[in-house]
């Protein structure tokens, strides 16, 4: 594994110790409401990559450390793509960065790989965000030789992301809405539901991210089916190599670590309501932070009288 970390001398490439270059944001384009994309340069990260596993960057020197899905990768141009939802202070922070300037820190990649494998047909299911992590598992997928269903699900129609993208390497793409606003309305169980009680469709795994609740609802679905279920967890994590274990889980009754035993279980042996409450215990304090930061943003952002 190639554990880079911006400023600092990183490993050994063979015998010989090598300073990394700093993390240039070549590519910024925003996808939706408080979501953007980032194409970051990062060669050795990018070489090392496989499909599921993530990083961990932080913005600036002061910022806190945020775990994120390497969503692709471009070897020959040596980048990683990330793609961030503005949730709290630290990816607030992310958006003051422009293009042409660079992450403090990006460490990784970091987790277990994806496992993939020739089911036959593969439902790919995205809530909001979790689309990033599910599009290299398509990709992944899909080049197994497996037939690829993908579903988005998102509340309305300006929070769907990479649909495009997604639908490339996808035999149907089928789109979800809360209100109705795109594709159908309803919920993405709602479409699997569909999926799996239609004879005409054999339904022989499910990979899935996004919203915890969701993949619990995804999981008590298929459970009954004994359909593979594979989840991405998304636990409070600092520093991704398992050593902190504040991304402790529960996966069938045992302990296990979302930075290095995961991030993907099978989604019938997690405690999602477990995991649940363990994500509400920092939700205030970062709550707060976030109004916090806002406003000395919006202040630094004001024009000063006297001035246009």
């Amino acid at each position: 594994m190639a554990l880079t970390s911006c400023g600092k001398k990183s490993g050994l490439v063979g015998k010989k110790e090598v300073e990394d270059p700093m993390f240039e944001i070549v590519e910024k384009q925003t996808l939706g409401p408080n979501v953007t994309r980032y194409e970051i340069k990062a060669p050795r990260i990018a070489k090392a990559r496989q499909c599921g596993q993530f990083v961990i960057v932080r913005a600036l020197p002061h910022s806190e450390r945020i775990p994120l899905t390497i969503a692709d990768v471009n070897t020959q141009t040596g980048t990683i793509t990330l793609i961030v939802q503005t949730v709290g202070k630290s990816t607030l922070e992310m958006t003051t960065l422009k293009k042409g300037g660079s992450f403090a820190d990006v460490a990784g990649p970091l987790g277990q790989p994806s496992h993939i494998a020739k089911y036959g047909t593969v439902v790919v299911i995205g809530g909001g965000l979790g689309t990033a992590v599910v599009y290299p598992q398509a990709v992944a997928l899909r080049n197994a030789g497996n037939k690829i269903i993908s579903i988005i699900g998102a509340r309305t129609k300006d929070l769907i992301i990479l649909e495009e993208l997604l639908g490339s390497v996808s035999d149907r793409l089928i789109i979800t809405t809360d209100d109705g606003s795109s594709g159908k309305k309803g919920l993405v169980t709602d479409a699997l539901r569909e999926l799996v009680e239609n004879p005409q469709t054999k339904v022989d795994a499910v990979y899935c991210a996004g919203p915890v609740i969701m993949m619990k609802a995804v999981s008590e679905l298929t459970r009954p089916l004994n359909i593979p279920t594979i989840v991405s967890l998304n636990p409070v994590m600092v520093d991704g190599t398992g050593m902190c274990g504040g991304c402790r889980v529960t996966i069938d009754g045992q302990r296990k670590f979302a930075c290095v035993d995961g991030p993907e279980f099978d989604g019938h042996k997690v405690d999602f309501d477990q995991l649940m409450d363990r994500l509400k215990t920092y939700k205030g304090h970062e709550d707060k932070k976030y109004e916090e930061h806002k406003c000395k943003l919006s202040k630094y952002a004001s024009p000063k009288k006297g001035t246009a």
